[in-house]
């Protein structure tokens, strides 16, 4: 629960309150905490070096709340940040009160006092401390619970447009944590079938949303090769869940596809056994374009969003298809499977062809695609490539929701490694450049469609450290980035 407060921090009733710090010499300064008893402030300006506090980019500190109601001050710092309403600035704010949220895990309430030079910095503070107070607790309890109460300290309390964006922000939060929860949980627990079942009861009560599901044998005869040729080696048979919100007045209409590969083996191209148990999160993009659907429903935006799951299992089996095996996406392209390991692409052949019969305006599809993602961009920044409209777009709302999207090209020249002497396209090309040759791969079936293809192998799933507002696990992202896509349509 988040509310706003323009109350004197130092006199709330909370666990703990916190404030932005930054770096000054051996010192640091309270950002915009004239309110700070003096005695803090003595502290942080005599003996913050010796207490280890830099006011650096991601360092949380707690300190004894003299002179506070709280028990506890949390410094959380900002860097060099300008804090001054830009982009940059709210993202540094955002960061920070996720760090604060994220680090005081098992207190009951926490009192964010960090500056808000504008509405959207309100927004900003919020959302920022509402991702960090996560936490997966459905197969254990032994982590702290997350922090159940923030007040939001601004003077902009009576500001309609303030509470507004606190509105917005719960709705955000909400989408990137169940995003989050389903990345998380267990492949034997979430299986195509299963995804589905959370689809249905993902859009329960949310006003204007259906659900179709299409099992194996409504694949086959729609002729649907991608998956059913990628789900035959399971127990566990494949699904395309179609989510459509459908508002009464659209003012454009957005199709999103996302790759569900509940769990990737590989199949018979099998991956090494060392780090295969992160292949639990081959579904995030899936889970990304679920929850963005829901999450622009529950606003109420005058867009028409479709979003599309391509959900499989990747698994070796005697039913498996096998590398040199034909398959036909829907439409009638035939592709030859030279590694069973690139099927998402193959899914995702699928969703593509069969979310642009709709004629949307604009067409995103969003996967786990490549490790040549990782490589070329680490874990923290994705990649966005198609047609120069629709992935300049991508890199703006990722750029306004504070994720972290690079734009990539799509040379024509890798069409030529990804030839087939038997079938139109091969599903893989040559070694380098792997990223850009999945994409031109996936180009093959958007035809002349504004399209933008997201890659974010990397930074849908953290295996090192918790980092500002983002745990480790399952991190939602994609899904601010596609809600503000879709809201720039409204």
């Amino acid at each position: 629960m988040i509310s706003l407060t323009s109350k004197n921090p130092a006199q709330l009733a909370v666990d703990a309150v916190v404030v932005a710090v930054r770096p000054r010499g051996n010192a640091v300064d309270a950002v915009d905490a004239a309110w700070l008893p003096k005695e803090l402030v003595q502290l942080l300006a005599r003996d913050a070096a010796r207490l280890g506090i830099t006011g650096a980019v991601d360092e949380v500190r707690r300190l004894p709340g003299t002179g506070l109601k709280a028990s506890t001050l949390v410094l959380t710092g900002v860097g060099d940040a300008e804090l001054d309403g830009s982009a940059a600035g709210r993202e540094a704010l955002r960061r920070a009160a996720g760090a604060a949220t994220r680090e005081v895990a098992g207190l009951e309430s926490v009192a964010v006092a960090l500056p808000t030079p504008d509405v959207a910095s309100v927004g900003a503070v919020a959302e920022g401390a509402l991702l960090g107070a996560y936490a997966f607790s459905r197969y254990h309890s032994l982590h702290d619970a997350p922090v159940a109460r923030v007040e939001l300290v601004t003077d902009r309390t009576r500001d309609k447009a303030a509470g507004e964006a606190v509105a917005r922000a719960e709705v955000v939060a909400a989408a990137v944590h169940a995003t989050r929860d389903l990345v998380n949980t267990a492949p034997n627990d979430l299986y195509p079938a299963v995804f589905a079942d959370e689809a249905k009861a993902a859009v329960k009560g949310v006003k204007g949303v259906k659900v179709t599901v299409l099992d194996e044998k409504a694949l086959a005869a729609g002729g649907y090769g991608g998956l059913v040729g990628v789900g035959q080696g399971s127990a566990r048979p494949p699904r395309l869940v179609r989510v459509a919100y459908s508002p009464a007045k659209p003012r454009a209409t957005v199709a999103l596809v996302g790759k569900g590969i509940t769990f990737d083996s590989g199949g018979i191209s099998i991956k090494p056994a060392a780090g295969m148990e992160a292949m639990k999160s081959d579904m995030a993009g899936a889970a990304a374009v679920l929850h963005t659907v829901v999450a622009a429903a529950r606003l109420g935006l005058p867009v028409a969003v479709t979003g599309w799951l391509c959900l499989a299992e990747n698994m070796p089996s005697g039913t498996a298809q096998r590398p040199s095996d034909v398959i036909t996406i829907r439409g009638g392209t035939t592709v030859e499977v030279l590694n069973t390991d690139a099927e998402g692409r193959l899914v995702m052949a699928d969703g593509l062809v069969a979310a642009l019969e709709e004629k949307p305006d604009v067409v995103l599809d969003i996967a786990t695609l490549t490790g040549a993602q990782v490589v070329a961009l680490g874990h923290r920044v994705s990649a966005v490539m198609g047609t120069d409209e629709a992935r300049d777009r991508v890199v703006a709302a990722a750029g306004e929701s504070g994720e972290l999207f690079w734009p990539m090209p799509l040379p024509d020249e890798l069409r030529a490694g990804l030839k087939s002497k038997i079938a139109d396209i091969a599903n893989i090309g040559e070694r380098w450049g792997g990223m850009l040759s999945a994409g031109v791969f996936l180009r093959e079936f958007v035809g002349d469609s504004p399209w933008a293809h997201l890659d974010i192998a990397g930074p849908a799933f953290n295996e090192k450290s918790a980092h500002d507002y983002t745990p480790v696990g399952g991190t939602g992202v994609g899904v601010r980035t596609l809600l503000a896509l879709v809201e720039s349509y409204a």
